[in-house]
């Protein structure tokens, strides 16, 4: 058996402040230190030899990791950046409190936003400090290749072939991967085979283990969160 382990970040001072984040690079909410610690604990309790630990460019993802692996007494000095894992670029809602916008907008059109397959808030104006282009840690990407909003449908469309080139040939051993909400979402529509209409219903908790099972002919054969009074509905497994 070997295990593919997802755990979107713990709590962000965004989170917790209800605002849309995306790729604007914002440190955890002491919450979301202790949900990392605490993740390293449910996962330290399954006593598996870990062999690849992936994550974005973003240090909410990356510090998520670095805690798990401090907690587990593994050395974090093997750890895979990769921008392709960043959470989803959410336009011009960047920076914006979540509530104010749907009673600005509405709050079928913040959900369509959110939670659809493809459909896109409006663009961020390259002027604003929000952008990545105007954020450090995004120098070395191409910039044709940095976003300027993008619907799940776009940050599928760059999560999953980095998936399939760097992750998915080492299933046959045991990985973790600290990402993010949609990021993970995407991961988790490709692994379980989940309808554009019915990824709308996925949501990824803070801070909490998924654990994903396979056997040796790499067969996907159970997920389960490792903090169950935390859990939300796979929509698959149930």
């Amino acid at each position: 058996m070997s295990h593919l382990i997802l755990i979107r970040h713990g709590q962000s001072k965004w989170n917790l402040e209800n605002r849309f984040t995306g790729w604007v690079d914002v440190d955890l909410a002491p919450k979301g230190k202790l949900e990392a610690c605490k993740a390293g604990e449910l996962l330290k309790k399954l006593n598996l030899n870990i062999n690849y630990f992936f994550t974005s460019y973003q240090k909410r993802a990356i510090d998520t990791l670095k805690l798990i692996l401090n907690t587990m007494r593994i050395k974090d000095d093997k750890i895979t950046k990769a921008w392709e894992l960043n959470e989803r670029h959410y336009g011009s809602l960047t920076g914006l409190n979540k509530d104010e916008m749907k009673k600005k907008l509405g709050e079928d059109k913040i959900h369509i936003f959110r939670r659809s397959w493809d459909s896109p808030p409006e663009p961020l104006s390259k002027n604003n400090p929000y952008h990545p282009i105007n954020i450090e840690i995004y120098k070395d990407i191409p910039k044709e290749k940095i976003p300027d909003t993008e619907s799940l449908k776009d940050t599928y469309e760059r999560v999953i072939p980095y998936f399939k080139r760097e992750i998915e040939k080492k299933i046959s051993e045991n990985i973790i991967v600290s990402a993010h909400g949609n990021s993970i979402r995407s991961l988790c529509k490709y692994l379980f085979d989940i309808s554009d209409e019915d990824i709308s219903k996925l949501e990824i908790p803070t801070g909490n283990p998924l654990v994903l099972k396979f056997d040796e002919s790499i067969k996907l054969v159970e997920a389960k969160y490792l903090d169950q009074e935390r859990a939300k509905d796979l929509i698959i497994f149930n």
